[in-house]
Formats: structure tokens, sequence, C-alpha cells
């Protein structure tokens, strides 16, 4: 074998099934981890739109068309635009006019087909800091104001242009704020909000829970009924008491942490559960009285022997978590009660759907709706696929 040539990965195909048990043998846990993982189609699909929603989310000032504050009050409630390709035009759409209907004085957006908006990529646009620190004014698409001005010259328009070139990929809301820039801004809001409550949930599930179920007697008493009386309340309504609570003129930094730790604090006793039932079971195991004769403290037993035998069932509760953080944020935002404006997230977008006329007739106010389902159906294939890879060596 060339020594400069990295060694490929073994791989099952054409073997018979005793050859296909000796070189599955062969490989690492890791690399068993990996190619059952990579056999779950569903998760792994799950995992590729959860790492394109959580790249939009960390850059969402790029890949946002607009600011998150930037409206237009003559746009207002404008539908989504479809977007075209020709090789005349390029990317193009047609811009919106709002008319009047003389009878029902009801105001409605129409496309103007002689006045086309370029679209283009990595355009300037409206300024903004990237994470609040570095000044940028490029998005990743959006509209080219310099084609657009070019063209109206071009056909004898002189003066300041009379309508302003927008692009609505997915509508406006009542204040003519672009709804596709605001839903990815919105995302690093309710995202970050579940993985930080997850992580705060890790570490009070696995230390109680290995506490209540390692040390047992009277502790474990004590931990179980306090988990209990935890479980006793009513999610939503404890929720819902707890987000009251918080001052009003708090900060938007405050509301955020006070809203991520009311979330943690009550999610930690199902993992809590799943560890201290496994430790009953594998505290008395051979390795486990070994350990413990050697020498090895408390905490290495539990978090070196013990915690690991059961990695797939942590990992299950952990990725099942995270969309119920997601939704009791959006569950309280939406309810005025969680994050308020001016901070984005999906539950706070969500709180222009309580009137159903509304939602009646600009249906595309309801697309965070689609975004928080997309999320928690990923969230939960991923944690299906991360079980089934976590265990390699069990039967299919």
């Amino acid at each position: 074998m060339d020594p400069e040539r990295p060694a490929t990965p073994p791989t099952t195909e054409g073997l018979r099934p005793d050859e296909k048990k000796t070189s599955l043998g062969a490989l690492s846990q890791w690399q068993l981890i990996r190619l059952r993982f990579s056999r779950h189609k569903l998760a792994v699909a799950s995992l590729f739109f959860l790492a394109v929603l959580y790249t939009l989310a960390v850059f969402a000032e790029f890949f946002a068309p607009y600011t998150a504050q930037w409206k237009d009050l003559g746009h207002a409630y404008s539908p989504p635009q479809i977007p075209r390709l020709s090789f005349q035009r390029g990317l193009h759409v047609y811009n919106m006019q709002r008319r009047v209907d003389p009878i029902t004085f009801r105001k409605e957006h129409v496309e103007d087909r002689d006045d086309v908006v370029p679209l283009s990529f990595f355009v300037k646009g409206e300024p903004y800091k990237m994470w609040g620190l570095i000044p940028m004014n490029r998005h990743f698409v959006g509209v080219d104001r310099e084609a657009y001005q070019a063209r109206t010259i071009s056909d004898a328009i002189e003066g300041d242009v009379e309508s302003t070139p927008t692009f609505y990929l997915l509508g406006a809301d009542k204040y003519g704020r672009d709804v596709l820039s605001r839903i990815i801004a919105g995302a690093r809001i309710s995202l970050s909000i579940g993985i930080m409550a997850i992580v705060v949930t890790f570490i009070l599930g696995i230390t109680i829970g290995g506490i209540s179920g390692y040390v047992g007697g009277a502790t474990d008493n004590l931990i179980q009924r306090f988990i209990e009386i935890i479980n006793a309340f009513p999610r939503l309504p404890l929720w819902l008491a707890l987000g009251a609570a918080l001052p009003p003129d708090w900060s938007a930094l405050k509301t955020y942490f006070a809203i991520t730790l009311v979330l943690s604090l009550l999610g930690w006793a199902p993992l809590a559960r799943v560890v201290r039932g496994k430790l009953l079971s594998l505290r008395e195991e051979d390795y486990a009285v070994a350990a413990r004769l050697l020498g090895a403290s408390h905490a290495r037993i539990i978090f070196r022997h013990l915690l690991p035998g059961f990695t797939s069932h942590i990992i299950v509760t952990l990725t099942l978590r995270v969309p119920v953080m997601i939704l009791g944020e959006t569950a309280l935002s939406f309810l005025g009660l969680g994050l308020r404006p001016p901070v984005v997230s999906w539950g706070v977008m969500l709180q222009d759907c309580i009137n159903m006329q509304v939602v009646a007739n600009y249906p595309w106010l309801l697309l965070p709706v689609t975004f928080i389902v997309l999320t928690v159906l990923c969230f939960n294939f991923l944690g299906d696929g991360l079980r089934d890879a976590a265990d390699p060596y069990s039967a299919r």
C-alpha cells in the first residue's frame, strides 16, 4: 500500500453476510455511527434542512432582502411576488401597484406589467450591521436599484421614479415589512432559544437524574417527589403565568434570557427521569461495581461508565425537547407574554394572525407556521436517525 495514499473507508458492498460481519467488526464506533446514520435518508435530509436554516439564522442580515425593521407603508399587505426569468430581462419581478376598488373601497395590489423590477445577487441594499458589529450593505438577493434606475431613464422617465421598486417574495405585513426578511431574522431568535434552553436542560437533567439514580434512597425519593410536583402543573398555564410575571419594562435582551431560563427550568424533568431509570438498572452491573471497587469517584462512574451506556436515549430526549422549547417560545410570544416587538421571532410575527379576518384576506402572514412545523418535524426525524445510529450494533 502506498503510504502517501489515504486509506479508503471499508464498505460492505458485494460481500457475503459473514464477510460483512467481519468488515463491520473492523470499523470504529464513530465509523459505525456515521455509516448507520447515512442510511437513514429522512434523518440526513432533516440534518441538511436544519443546517441550512441555522446558516440563514446566523447570517440573517446578509441573506434577508431587507432589514427586519424596514417598511414601506405604500405596499402594506402586498401579496407575494413571483420571480420570473427571461433572456431579455433576466431575473425580475413585476412591481406591485396599490389600487382602491371604487365600489367596495377595498385596497388591493395588482402587478404592473410595464414596471419591471430587476433582481440580482449580492446587491447593494439597506445598510445593516452584521451581528451588530460589522457595517455592511450587501444582500444575498434583492432589487438591483442601479439597473432599475438605468431602465427608467432609458424609457424617458425624467425626475424621480413615481413607484418604489420592491421585492416581496413571501408578501408584506400591515406595515409593508418583508415577511421573508422577518422570518429569516426571527429564525435567529426562535432557533437559538431552543438550543440554549436545551443546553441548560441537558446540564440539569443529567446532573439531577444522575444523582437520583446513582445515590438512591431518601435522595432519590426527594428528587422524584419534586419532579412530580413540577409535572403536576399544567404546562401551558404555568408558562403563561411565568411569562406574565416578567416586567414589561425589561429590555429585549433581558426578556430573551428570561424566556430561555423559564423554558429550561420546566423542561429538565423528562430527561432526569430517563437518566434516573437507566442508572438504576446499570449501577449494579459488573463494570460499574468493578470501577467502584477500584476507587473510581462517583462522578467518574456516572459520566464515564454509566451514561455512555444509554447515549441513544439521551439523544432522543434532547432532540425531542428542542421543538418543545421552540413551540413554548412561539406560544408565549404569540399571546404577548414572551418576546415583544421590536424583537422579531416567529411567535411575535404570528401576533398579526390573531384576527381571523386578516388571515382570511392575507394568508401569507401564516407562513411562519410552515417554518415552525418543518423545524419540529426535522428535529423529530433527526432524533430517530441519531437514536438508531447511536447503537450501531443493534439489529435493524
